[in-house]
């Protein structure tokens, strides 16, 4: 470190910084032109589908597209938020890289089984219409979030599945003039999105001055030795967390894809479902997300193991709350970014990277209106086909 410089204003100190190019350089490289035509042509060809099954009235063809769709939704969700869970945990070498992927898959497995409540919210946002019309109405919400997972996946922007999942459907909705369940976009959807980023800031910033209080007086190196350890633990849970509520916005789509059609009463997510959507969301999260990674754990504030702790535990509470008491689709992101920055802030105010938490926020804010726009102009182009 040179002097004068201000060491609130390094993150991670990388000590293989200058031997190569780091992780989030190794993904840059990998995705080349030749894969974003591919994933516009993929694209296409799946409204193309769309557009075909509604000329030929082949319902179980869109339906099978649909739920297609839907999954490689939860894949990219899964490698687009699989940096949430780990990247405290690897930016403080509390694991490394490829295992921290392989626990957060597993989790994510475990805890898409442990409840089905937010599906079901997710499953009542809309009213689509039944049959043909519906299941396009339905997929075309479904590429809208899709889309937008991509651009924010590219830079490198940890903004919300779950929020663009939410605003394509509602913005595929309103284009298709399907009824919208305002009260539950509302109360479930905008008042949590707004609550549980603060209510993570704030719980973050409380459990990391009683960890400084509690430890005051420790030998700093045990402490962080010690803290390193209960990573793994904290880390786990976040990412069970995540699947516990990730997972579940998928079965929601399906299952309203099958209520459309007349295959499922609403009332209960059968088994396939729930088996498919994890194991989606699990392999997209071992795929994983180093960009994302990199800045969560690099870019936004200096991450040590206390801190690490005190994030992923906080933001873990919050997931668990949310998901069985309020029955809300919370994003896992805006938490565990939130719990990051208030664990940081303990230090002061000014370690915050604000600039990119600016950033941030401003993906965050952009997420529901982007995603609906974009899922509003998936829903014309078929039916302009069709």
């Amino acid at each position: 470190m040179s002097a004068g410089e201000d060491p609130g204003s390094t993150l991670v100190r990388d000590p293989s910084a200058d031997a190569g190019p780091t992780i989030g350089e190794q993904a840059t490289r990998r995705v080349s032109a030749r894969a974003w035509l591919l994933l516009l042509a993929g694209i296409v060809l799946v409204m193309a589908a769309g557009a075909l099954g509604l000329r030929s009235d082949a319902q179980m063809a869109v339906l099978v597209l649909v739920i297609v769709v839907s999954l490689v939704f939860d894949y990219t969700n899964g490698f687009h938020d699989a940096a949430n869970a780990i990247a405290t945990a690897v930016s403080t070498r509390a694991l490394t890289p490829r295992v921290a992927l392989g626990m957060a898959a597993v989790m994510n497995m475990l805890g898409a089984l442990l409840g089905v409540e937010v599906a079901k919210t997710i499953s009542e946002v809309i009213t689509p219409p039944s049959g043909l019309h519906g299941l396009t109405v339905i997929a075309a919400g479904v590429l809208g979030a899709i889309t937008w997972n991509l651009i924010t996946w590219y830079f490198g922007l940890p903004s919300s599945s779950s929020h663009a999942l939410i605003g394509g459907v509602v913005g595929a909705g309103l284009a298709s003039s399907s009824y919208v369940n305002w009260h539950s976009v509302v109360d479930k959807v905008v008042v949590p999105m707004v609550v549980s980023p603060v209510v993570g800031f704030a719980l973050a910033y409380l459990v990391m001055v009683a960890i400084l209080w509690i430890f005051r007086r420790a030998q700093p190196s045990r402490v962080v030795r010690r803290f390193r350890i209960a990573q793994t633990l904290s880390a786990a849970s976040l990412a069970l967390g995540h699947g516990l509520q990730d997972a579940q916005k998928t079965m929601g789509v399906i299952v309203l894809a099958l209520v459309t059609t007349g295959h499922s009463s609403g009332n209960s997510v059968p088994l396939w479902v729930i088996v498919s959507c994890a194991g989606a969301l699990s392999l997209g999260t071992y795929a994983g997300g180093w960009r994302i990674m990199r800045t969560l754990g690099r870019k936004v504030i200096e991450v040590d193991p206390p801190k690490g702790f005190a994030a992923e535990s906080t933001a873990s509470i919050v997931l668990y709350v949310t998901a069985y008491f309020w029955h809300a689709p919370i994003s896992t992101t805006h938490t565990i970014t939130s719990a990051i920055m208030g664990a940081g802030a303990t230090k002061r105010l000014s370690a915050v990277r604000w600039g990119m938490a600016g950033n941030i926020v401003t993906a965050w804010v952009l997420t529901l209106p982007a995603a609906a726009i974009v899922a509003a102009v998936v829903y014309w182009v078929v039916h302009f086909w069709a």
